[in-house]
């Protein structure tokens, strides 16, 4: 399996309307923090999560957040 790579150090600030979604868990992806399949043979597979009305959420750029997708703050330790 190949390791993630931080795509930044800082969150993605993103306005989502409501639906599903597929958070980029490989970090290689030219649409991030969004999946455009370029996971393949990577052995990572995107994050799947859903969002119920219209919101701002804060998507992990680092890919160290323990909370996957949503950024939990561990940019600030690398």
């Amino acid at each position: 399996m190949t390791k993630a790579v931080c795509a930044q150090k800082s969150p993605y600030k993103v306005e989502l309307e409501a639906g599903d979604y597929f958070w980029c868990a490989c970090g290689r992806s030219k649409n991030q923090p969004f999946c455009d399949g370029s996971h393949a043979d990577t052995g990572i597979s995107p994050v799947m999560f859903s969002v119920e009305q219209k919101e701002t959420k804060y998507l992990c750029g680092c890919r160290a957040s323990q909370g996957q997708p949503f950024c939990d703050g561990s940019h600030n330790k690398l």
